[in-house]
């Protein structure tokens, strides 16, 4: 793992805060609506559609806590932009939306890029939107981070898009050296804001005995995208319960790893202030240095191609994603690939070929 400390150039004007929004395009925006309420504990927020005199767009918007999601679909037969884009990718993330200062200034600047090549096929707006505080529900606070995935030997070119158009910066990377399984590979590379209050994850394959994760989505997804979205919790254990509660299926991993996580954590410098039994029960995921330790569980995907997915997480004075972790979630993806019939041996060339 690499830990990088250039931030690199600083926004004199137009400093980005934070995530702001996230829309996704998909085949039912009211029923994708309702999920996320009724299996996360969002709130409805917004409504456009035919009764707000939008006539070609509908969208449902909820929230909880700080973070929003905005599901649109067409109205009308023949939307060709909204359904090419349905037949290519599914349900899935089209736009991402932040909160800046400054935002004219940003626009002159930037123009509202559109990266199709570049960042993740997503096209990524500079907001500045008014936060309506209402009472959170399920204890998610606000977006921690957004995974990207890209094909292979794409990644540093997107990488280097966020650097030089959006003045971000590198702030933490590994290789398929450092993130590998029995079977799969990848790598992934950081991308921050100045203040780092934004952070990106940008993943690619990496040649392994099977196809990896991140090529079953891009394969199902039609090309680059957003992969997770993880939100952030202040208390994980409460969450993850009443998301249960609710009907939200998780990733899960063998009592072994706890097992070992506890005579791990015998030689730690650091304290798990939560009961390692609960951890255990709810199968959170624990990953940690000698200065602080975060907590983190995945959902399986949230729609029926395995593409996207959901993280919670809860930060002790730490700033990772859980690379400790990866080896024990890849192999319990690994597990659904193969329920899946996509844990297909790899060639040489990059094909892939049933067992």
């Amino acid at each position: 793992m690499t830990t990088y400390t250039d931030k690199g150039e600083k926004h004199e004007q137009g400093r980005f805060l934070c995530f702001d929004h996230i829309t996704f395009w998909v085949g039912n925006a009211k029923q994708a609506a309702s999920y996320y309420c009724n299996k996360l504990g969002f709130e409805p927020l917004a409504y456009k559609g035919l009764e707000t005199g939008s006539r070609e767009v509908v969208s449902h918007a909820v929230k909880q806590g700080k973070i929003i999601y905005v599901f649109s679909s067409a109205l009308n037969p023949g939307n060709k932009e909204m359904g090419d884009h349905m037949v290519k990718h599914g349900d899935g993330v089209k736009d991402i939306a932040f909160t800046v200062e400054d935002c004219d200034f940003l626009v002159q600047v930037k123009v509202l890029i559109f990266c199709n090549a570049t960042a993740c096929a997503l096209l990524f707006y500079f907001l500045f939107f008014a936060q309506m505080e209402q009472q959170r529900n399920g204890k998610l606070d606000f977006i921690d981070h957004v995974v990207g995935n890209q094909p292979d030997d794409e990644m540093v070119p997107v990488v280097d898009w966020y650097q030089k158009t959006l003045l971000f910066h590198r702030f933490w990377s590994v290789d398929d050296k450092q993130l590998q399984t029995e079977f799969s590979a990848l790598r992934s590379i950081v991308v921050a804001n100045y203040e780092e209050t934004v952070k990106m994850p940008i993943n690619e394959p990496a040649m392994g005995k099977r196809k990896s994760q991140i090529q079953e989505y891009v394969d199902y997804y039609g090309g680059p995208g957003v992969q997770h979205i993880a939100m952030n919790t202040s208390d994980i254990i409460t969450s993850v319960r009443n998301l249960k509660d609710r009907g939200m299926e998780f990733m899960t991993v063998p009592d072994t790893y706890y097992e070992q996580l506890k005579e791990n954590l015998k030689h730690s410098k650091v304290k798990i202030s939560e009961d390692l039994d609960v951890l255990q029960e709810l199968k959170i995921l624990i990953d940690y240095d000698d200065n602080g330790y975060l907590l983190q569980i995945f959902t399986k995907p949230v729609q029926d191609r395995p593409t996207v997915f959901l993280e919670v997480i809860q930060r002790h004075n730490h700033q990772g994603f859980g690379a400790g972790n990866f080896k024990s979630l890849f192999e319990a993806i690994e597990a659904d690939q193969q329920a899946r019939g996509n844990l297909t041996v790899l060639t040489p060339n990059g094909d892939s070929k049933d067992m």
